[in-house]
């Protein structure tokens, strides 16, 4: 691709370092992406390392799905992907979502998305999106772009040659116990939040600046497992209503106590053959966490969601696979302030290693821009190479320029976006509900002074996190203003009553 896109410089195909060694170690989303992205830009010797046997492969505890919202579609523009994804994803231009309760009613309700500045977001699973962007790079990039499946990183060290150049040496072991070892000119971290990349890079430097920082989320700690459903099962017992694959639900358990209730979520698919997953979400103390055995697992579920034939539509394996499995937990909110390190200076220049995604900002999926902002990430990283002609000495401290204010914006605006939404503290929740809905209102009557909630904001993809992040602090400050200013009138109106009645009484 040689036209510039969204004002950026046109591609300088001559580079003289499109042929240098890249690892690119992670092969999720942010993985495969950055490697397409150079590999658009004429970078031809592109090593990804993945400890997963597959890009399809099917891990029942990550089988949640993605929303690729008009942050993540920048960089899918750039790869020219758009009408493919359009094609795989299930569109949100309109969100239509049928409600079934635990005494077998059921209630669909259609809202049109009506913002003009959000873009139409795609829902797909996970597996699908990193089988989609495999086939891209296998049908097209196979020349430049070599994928090792069944690989882990295992080391990462710092080497000096006979010429006093530092290197960077990775070792790699195979699942068969080979080891292979590689030299890049260019290291990516795309391995997530216990990233071996930034661990290497926080054991190299001399400072706190690879230490992740934590920042405190009502949502964190709170664990999490899948429900792994088939494709179209009936959605009550006498099997005459079944699930429509691109379509959501959300079925309501019968414990009416709110902290102990439970609904599934299922979100939907393009494609009928997928199996369906519900996340189940709660606190630790939960009873669900006790299940030991499949038996637990049916005789719990046939009495939460009676109105569903629960044997029918979960095997015996699922349901032994769901007892034993460990689930996750939601982590805090944290980031890392720097994202590259450098060996050698220009002239000398020898490599450079920078952060992606999960590696440097991570937090729980309240904001639904994890993928989002790592696909972002991605894009920025393309711009710093752009207006540096990819020479990595300048492009990656462009970067961590360009991105830097933007991922401490995103970690805070994921403390307090929407923490409460899993029901872990009712009183909690409704009080932020009514905060909420006071933002919402004002921002409709005094759009100048207030800005609507922040989880309507980040549906605005041109808006950056820093400015989404200054407009909902400066609501903040404009609502402790005006609750200050009320309470002055308020008082100031009951001294003059009280005024009123003394000069009365005399």
């Amino acid at each position: 691709m040689s036209t510039a896109v969204n004002n950026l410089p046109i591609l300088n195909k001559e580079s003289k370092h499109f042929g240098d060694p890249v690892v690119i170690v992670g092969g999720g989303p942010a993985g495969l992406a950055t490697a397409l992205m150079l590999a658009q830009r004429g970078w031809t010797n592109i090593t990804i390392l993945e400890k997963r046997p597959s890009a399809d492969y099917y891990e029942p505890d990550k089988s949640y799905n993605f929303s690729i919202d008009g942050r993540g579609q920048k960089i899918m523009e750039f790869l020219g992907l758009i009408e493919e994804l359009a094609k795989i994803g299930v569109s949100r231009s309109v969100l239509c979502i049928t409600q079934i309760e635990s005494d077998g009613s059921r209630k669909t309700t259609q809202s049109p998305i009506s913002d003009p500045n959000r873009k139409i977001s795609y829902v797909l699973s996970r597996k699908a999106f990193l089988k989609f962007l495999s086939q891209e790079i296998e049908q097209k990039w196979g020349a430049s772009i070599k994928v090792l499946f069944n690989t882990k990183c295992v080391e990462i060290q710092k080497i000096v040659r006979e010429t006093e150049e530092e290197k960077i040496s990775i070792v790699a072991s195979l699942d068969n116990g080979n080891v292979i070892k590689f030299e890049p000119n260019f290291l990516i971290g795309c391995d997530g939040i216990n990233s071996i990349v930034r661990q290497s890079l926080l054991e190299w430097d001399n400072s706190d600046k690879f230490e992740m920082k934590y920042f405190p989320s009502p949502s964190t700690g709170l664990r999490y497992k899948v429900l792994t459903l088939p494709p179209n099962f009936p959605l009550e017992r006498n099997g005459n209503y079944i699930a429509v694959h691109n379509q959501f639900y959300s079925i309501n358990g019968a414990i009416s106590e709110r902290k102990k209730a439970l609904f599934l979520a299922l979100f939907p698919s393009q494609n009928p053959e997928e199996p369906r997953s519900a996340i189940i979400v709660k606190p630790p103390d939960h009873k669900v966490w006790g299940l030991k055995n499949k038996e637990q697992v049916y005789d719990y579920l046939e009495t939460v969601f009676p109105q569903l034939p629960i044997r029918q539509i979960v095997s015996p394996l699922e349901a032994e696979r769901f007892a034993t499995s460990e689930g996750g937990k939601f982590p805090p909110p944290q980031y890392c302030s720097q994202s590259h390190f450098i060996l050698g200076s220009e002239p000398s220049f020898t490599a450079g290693i920078l952060l992606i995604g999960d590696a440097i900002h991570s937090f729980p999926p309240d904001i639904g821009q994890g993928v989002n902002a790592a696909l972002e990430d991605v894009y920025v990283l393309n711009k710093a190479l752009s207006q540096s002609h990819d020479a990595l000495f300048i492009a990656l401290p462009l970067y961590e320029s360009l991105r830097s204010s933007e991922t401490k914006a995103l970690v805070r605006l994921a403390q307090i976006s929407s923490p409460w939404q899993y029901n872990q503290a009712p009183f909690r929740k409704r009080l932020w509900n009514i905060n909420f809905l006071f933002r919402l209102k004002l921002s409709q009557w005094l759009p100048f002074i207030f800005s609507p909630p922040a989880v309507f904001l980040l549906q605005n993809h041109r808006l950056s996190y820093s400015e989404i992040w200054q407009k909902v602090k400066r609501t903040t400050q404009n609502l402790y203003l005006f609750g200050l200013a009320s309470a002055l009138a308020v008082l100031t109106l009951v001294l003059k009553i009280f005024s009123i009645n003394i000069i009365n009484i005399k």
